[in-house]
C-alpha cells in the first residue's frame, strides 16, 4: 500500500469500533474516511488519516447526550518495532505494524477516534455551573490540655 501510494475512501459504522462505541452514549452512526498511503521525502512510509464523525456523547455538566462532530488529520508513520519512533519525522505519530508487516486500517481509525474524544465531554451551548463558596471562617483552636498535667501534680505531691 506504501509503495503504491493507494488511497482508501470510505464510512465505518461506529457500531464495529467496540472501543469507541462504549465511551459513546449510542453506538450509531458513521465514520468517513481517507487514509492515504505514501512516503515523504526522506522515505519514511505514512498513512494519512482524515476522518470525520458525529459522535453521541453524554455531557458531564448537565448529564445529557448531544452531539460532538469530530474531525481528524492526523499522519501516522509506520515502524516495524518501538526503537524506530525516536527517528519519525516531527508531527508524526507512530504506527506500529504487526508481525507480518501489515496495518489494521479499522483499528487505527478507532484509535485516533478516540483520543480525539475529550476526556471530559460538555456540551458547548451548556451554561456554566458558578458557585461562590464562601471563604472558611478561621478559628482559633481551644488549647488543647495537657494529657500529663495530672502526674505533674501527682509529682509534686511525692516530693512533699
Amino acid at each position: 500500500m506504501v509503495s503504491a501510494c493507494r488511497v482508501f475512501e470510505g464510512w465505518l459504522d461506529v457500531a464495529a469500533m467496540p472501543r469507541l462505541a462504549a465511551a459513546l452514549v449510542s453506538d450509531s452512526g458513521r465514520c468517513r474516511y481517507v487514509a492515504e498511503f505514501g512516503r515523504d521525502a526522506l522515505g519514511t512510509g505514512f498513512v494519512e488519516l482524515q476522518l470525520e464523525a458525529d459522535l453521541e456523547l453524554l455531557c458531564q455538566r448537565s448529564l445529557e447526550p448531544f452531539v460532538l462532530p469530530v474531525r481528524v488529520l492526523q499522519r501516522l508513520g509506520l515502524i516495524t518495532d518501538e526503537a524506530q519512533e525516536a527517528a519519525l519525522p516531527e508531527g508524526y505519530e507512530p504506527a506500529l505494524l504487526d508481525a507480518e508487516g501489515a496495518v489494521h486500517l479499522a483499528e487505527l481509525i478507532e484509535d485516533e477516534l478516540l483520543l480525539a474524544l475529550p476526556s471530559y465531554p460538555v456540551r458547548p451551548d451548556s451554561d456554566a455551573v458558578e458557585a461562590a463558596w464562601p471563604a472558611a471562617i478561621e478559628q482559633v483552636p481551644e488549647p488543647t490540655p495537657n494529657p500529663f498535667a495530672a502526674l505533674v501534680g501527682l509529682q509534686h505531691r511525692k516530693k512533699q
